[in-house]
C-alpha cells in the first residue's frame, strides 16, 4: 500500500482558492485511477488573514483504510512534495508567535521535490532556501506568484500549470492524462489542459544536495513548561517606546519580540529620504506601527514589523518618495535609514536601481477589484493564455 501526501504553502487569503484547486484537482485526478484522497487546509496558529503564510494538504492513498490511518493526526508529518505558491515564501514561514521561522522544506521527504513559481533561478532560489541534511530537488514552474484578492480569482492558469508539474515530478501519484482528464471535467477548458501539458515538458529540475541552500539562522522561542504557566490568561504587555535606537531625539516604538510580520510581506517599502517632506502621514497611518521617527525628524522603516500592505505608499503626498518594491529583491530586514547616514550617495544609487528594477517587473500586492485581471492583459496587449 501507498499514501502520498501533497502540501501547498500559500499567502492566506490572496492564494486560497488557487491552493484549494490545487489539492482538489489532485484528489479528483487520483479518483480517475482508481484511488482515495481528502483535500484540507491548515492555518497554522493564527486564523487566516491577508498574506500569512497558510497550507493546504492533499493525502491520496490506495485504499480508504490506509487513507484514514495516515490522517488520524492533525497534519502530515512529511510530505512528498512541497508547492510553494510564492518565491519569497522560499526564505521560511512564520505564522505568528508560535513555531518561529520554519524552513519552505520543512516537511519534504528525501529526495522530495519543491515545486516553487517563480521567475529566479535555481541559484537564485537556494539563497533563500534553508539548507537541509538530506537531499531533494527543486522543481522551477517559470512565471511570477499568481496573487487575487479576497473576492476576486486571477485565472492565469497557474492551478493547473502546477498539477502538469506534479504529473512530471510524481508520477507515482497520478499521471498526466489522469490530471488532464480531470482538468477537462472540472474546467471545461482545452487550454487549461494544454497548460498543464506545457508545464509538464518545460519543468525545470535541479538536484539539491545536502548542505546547499541558506545558512541565516531560523529565529524561534522558548515556549514556558506547565510549571511556569500563569493561573490565568495573560497577555504581556509591551515595553514603552523610547528614543531612536536608544540614542537622543526621535522616537522608536515598543514591539513585541514575538510577534513578527515580515514573512506576510510580498513587498517592503523603500523611502526617498530626500524629497519625504515630513509630513508624518505615514507614521500615522500604518496599521502596524511600523515607522520610527528618527533624530532629524524623518522617517524609518522597521522591516521586521512591516507586512507590506502598502498603506504608507497610498497616503503619502510626494510621488515616488514611497515606493513598494518586490520582497525578491531583499536578503535582509536592513534599516534604509541607517545607510541613508552611512553613505548617501551609495544609497542613492540603490534607490535608483531598486525603483526602476521594480518599474521593469511589476509585482502587485493581488487583486482588488473586478476586472483588473482583464485590465492587466489589456495594457500588456496580450490574451488570457498567452503566457501558458
Amino acid at each position: 500500500m501507498t499514501t502520498y501526501a501533497v502540501e501547498v504553502v500559500y499567502r492566506g487569503v490572496f492564494q486560497k482558492t488557487l491552493s484549494r484547486n490545487i489539492c482538489r484537482g489532485i484528489v479528483l485526478a487520483a479518483h480517475k485511477e482508481g484511488k482515495v484522497g481528502t483535500a484540507f487546509g491548515r492555518y497554522g496558529d493564527s486564523p487566516e488573514r491577508n498574506g500569512v503564510p497558510a497550507k493546504y494538504f492533499a493525502v491520496v492513498a490506495d485504499d480508504r483504510i490506509e487513507l484514514e490511518e495516515s490522517l488520524a493526526k492533525y497534519e502530515p508529518k512529511e510530505v512528498d512534495v512541497t508547492i510553494c505558491a510564492d518565491d519569497t515564501l522560499c526564505r521560511g514561514l512564520e505564522s505568528w508567535g508560535w513555531y518561529g521561522l520554519q524552513a519552505i522544506n520543512a516537511l519534504t521527504k528525501e529526495n522530495g521535490t519543491l515545486i516553487v513559481t517563480s521567475k529566479q533561478t535555481p541559484e537564485s532560489l537556494l539563497e533563500d532556501i534553508h539548507r537541509t541534511d538530506t537531499p531533494y530537488n527543486l522543481a522551477i514552474l517559470s512565471g511570477p506568484a499568481s496573487f487575487s484578492g479576497l473576492w476576486v480569482y486571477k485565472d492565469d492558469h497557474t492551478d493547473v500549470r502546477i498539477l502538469g508539474a506534479l504529473a512530471k515530478v510524481l508520477p507515482g501519484l497520478v499521471g498526466l492524462e489522469s490530471y488532464c482528464q480531470a482538468i477537462e471535467e472540472q474546467w471545461k477548458s482545452g487550454a487549461k489542459v494544454v497548460s498543464a501539458r506545457r508545464s509538464y515538458e518545460q519543468l525545470h529540475v535541479r538536484p539539491v544536495e545536502p548542505g546547499e541552500g541558506s545558512s541565516a539562522p531560523r529565529f524561534s522561542f522558548e515556549k514556558p513548561g506547565w510549571e511556569e504557566m500563569k493561573e490565568a490568561l495573560v497577555v504581556q504587555g509591551v515595553a514603552k517606546g523610547a528614543g531612536f535606537r536608544g540614542g537622543d531625539g526621535g522616537f522608536q516604538a515598543g514591539r513585541s519580540e514575538v510577534f513578527k510580520k515580515f514573512s506576510t510581506r510580498t513587498m517592503r517599502p523603500v523611502i526617498n529620504f530626500e524629497i519625504c517632506t515630513k509630513c508624518t502621514l505615514c507614521w500615522l497611518q500604518c496599521p502596524d506601527t511600523c515607522f520610527d521617527v528618527t533624530p532629524d525628524g524623518l522617517y524609518d522603516v522597521n522591516t521586521e514589523a512591516c507586512c507590506g500592505c502598502g498603506v504608507c505608499e497610498d497616503v503619502c503626498p510626494v510621488p515616488d518618495c514611497i515606493t513598494m518594491v518586490g520582497e525578491e529583491h531583499f536578503k535582509d530586514n536592513f534599516s534604509q535609514y541607517d545607510w541613508y547616514q552611512r553613505d548617501k550617495e551609495g544609497y542613492r544609487q540603490w534607490l535608483k536601481g531598486i525603483t526602476a528594477a521594480q518599474s521593469a517587473q511589476k509585482r502587485s500586492h493581488g487583486l482588488h477589484h473586478w476586472g483588473q485581471y482583464q485590465e492587466e492583459l489589456a495594457a500588456a496587449g496580450r490574451g488570457d493564455n498567452d503566457d501558458n
